[in-house]
């Protein structure tokens, strides 16, 4: 079976996109979209695996001030940076309150970005599927703007819900990390948000379910809001999929 975990020492959350089933019969390429946390962690013996990977392509969701407070994807030969911050309205999670409830509060954040983000989160759509070789998009923990990206791309290639907020859940696995990161960095400071880190399938579930409400379908916001031609969606998939 291949991997979907990708283990590194100072990323916690690099992960293999490929082999989701879709509605078609057909499948998600391996070893051609990953996801991730931050890439300007990579350093070492991290730095010389993500480079046997073959990465062409890195999409940096993040702040440009996030960027220049912790670095980027180290450059290489022949590698295309982009940063697209699709996020527009910033907030603290770690100093949230113990009283906001996770499910509906990030739910909500990310359709602020579904709303707010559409130049950038077209251009995204763009780059993978015009990409020539392995691609990684991030973010900070590369849990929510990521996610948002992952569920986007993946509902576009006809991945059933079921298995796109399966992927978004599995950041769970990386929660304590991300905690313990968050110590190190602020000491002295109290974590006051218990969902600071975490993953909760339900996330995912509404903010797909408000998208439907709003739109019919991810799909159809990709289509209708953001004005991704098929040509795009069409080429995304010859890129993506095995049959």
């Amino acid at each position: 079976m291949t991997e979907r975990h990708l283990d590194f020492e100072l990323l916690h959350n690099f992960r293999d996109l490929g082999g989701y089933r879709t509605a078609d019969g057909g499948r998600v390429r391996w070893r051609l979209l990953y996801r991730s946390d931050s890439l300007g962690k990579l350093a070492g013996e991290d730095l010389k695996r993500f480079e046997a990977l073959g990465v062409g392509t890195v999409i940096d969701l993040r702040y440009p001030w996030e960027i220049e407070r912790a670095g980027r994807v180290p450059d290489a030969p022949g590698l295309a940076y982009h940063n697209l911050s699709i996020e527009h309205r910033p907030y603290d999670q770690a100093a949230l309150g113990p009283e906001i409830e996770t499910g509906r509060f990030l739910a909500d954040r990310f359709g602020e970005v579904a709303e707010d983000g559409t130049v950038e989160l077209a251009e995204v759509i763009r780059i993978v599927a015009a990409a020539d070789g392995p691609l990684v998009f991030h973010c900070a923990a590369g849990k929510d703007r990521t996610g948002i990206v992952a569920a986007l791309v993946l509902s576009l290639l006809g991945v059933d819900e079921e298995q796109i907020v399966a992927d978004f859940a599995l950041t769970a696995l990386a929660t304590d990390r991300f905690v313990a990161d968050w110590h190190a960095r602020n000491p002295g400071r109290t974590l006051s948000w218990p969902g600071y880190g975490t993953a909760p399938a339900e996330i995912m579930r509404y903010f797909l379910a408000d998208l439907a409400a709003a739109h019919g379908s991810a799909a159809a916001y990709v289509a209708d809001r953001l004005g991704v031609g098929p040509e795009v969606v069409a080429a995304l998939r010859a890129r993506l999929l095995e049959h």
